[in-house]
């Protein structure tokens, strides 16, 4: 029987599933694309309902064929019973680039809208910058915050994406996002776990209403993405639900040393617009 995750209800007010199945290679490279399918099902079966793919990681046809066969086989009734988030690449966050990037998205994918559209990284490349995750850091030129954002909002307004938000955002630039916005993110996608804790930004997030994304992060309120493409740990992962850390356990955890696993120097260079990765994360390192 396939397990029922809880959802949460994001500013937007759309729920959301509060364990979702990352989608991004988990080797060099993704697995050949019937055998890709063929895990999503595997993960719709175990009870997945939540899926999060992206345009660099060449996960969106894959996850929409297997979202199309479950609905033919009968595992899920329509689209509206799953919720499925893509991302904008870095290459494409000009602002007339936005729109058609969603567009070429929900094509890969067979959709018509996604449920939460996100901005990849704050991060803008030079125009002709190669599509894909390999990027070239003197390419790197100021990411247009308003602009970017301002075309996110069309997106959504369109109903191309019934939440939007951001990726890897600070809590400076979620508060420069926030000045300017008329729609603000419903979602912070971050990197957190227990060895980096991002204590600060959980509590910014939580005063702007903003949600953030194993059982410790559930314990935090925040949203999970799991990423495993084997069907044992798939099902593993989602039992996180019927259990709870004990107050010793949560004491170890406090004493883990912290450290961000992406420092983000794929973005810095002498002559860009982030010299350093404490530029590029405003001091939160």
């Amino acid at each position: 029987m396939a397990m029922l995750v809880p959802k949460i209800m994001l500013n937007s007010g759309h729920e959301m599933p509060l364990i979702g199945m990352g989608t991004a290679p988990t080797a060099p490279t993704l697995p050949p694309i019937d055998q890709l399918v063929s895990i999503f099902i595997d993960a719709i079966e175990a009870g997945y309902r939540h899926f999060d793919t992206a345009a660099a990681y060449g996960s969106e046809e894959a996850l929409g064929r297997a979202v199309a066969d479950a609905i033919q086989r009968g595992l899920i009734e329509s689209r509206e019973d799953v919720f499925i988030t893509s991302k904008l690449w870095c290459t494409e966050t000009h602002h007339d680039l936005v729109l058609p990037a969603l567009k070429r998205s929900l094509a890969r994918l067979g959709m018509d809208y996604l449920d939460l559209y996100h901005i990849h990284w704050p991060v803008r490349m030079k125009n002709g910058s190669d599509q894909g995750i390999k990027l070239v850091n003197e390419d790197v030129i100021p990411f247009d915050m308003k602009g970017t954002w301002e075309a996110m909002e069309e997106c959504h307004k369109l109903g191309l994406a019934k939440s939007i938000g951001v990726c890897n955002f600070s809590c400076t630039k979620l508060s420069q996002l926030l000045t300017h916005a008329t729609i603000p993110p419903a979602v912070n996608q971050v990197e957190m776990h227990v060895a980096w804790r991002q204590e600060k930004m959980l509590a910014f997030c939580k005063e702007k209403g903003i949600h953030v994304a194993l059982r410790w992060v559930y314990e935090q309120g925040v949203s999970v993405l799991v990423k495993s493409f084997n069907k044992d740990r798939m099902k593993e992962n989602l039992q996180i639900l019927d259990w709870e850390l004990s107050n010793e356990e949560n004491a170890k955890i406090q004493e883990i040393p912290q450290c961000r696993g992406f420092k983000g120097e794929l973005f810095v260079h002498p002559d860009g617009p982030y010299k350093s990765p404490d530029e590029f994360w405003d001091g939160e390192l």
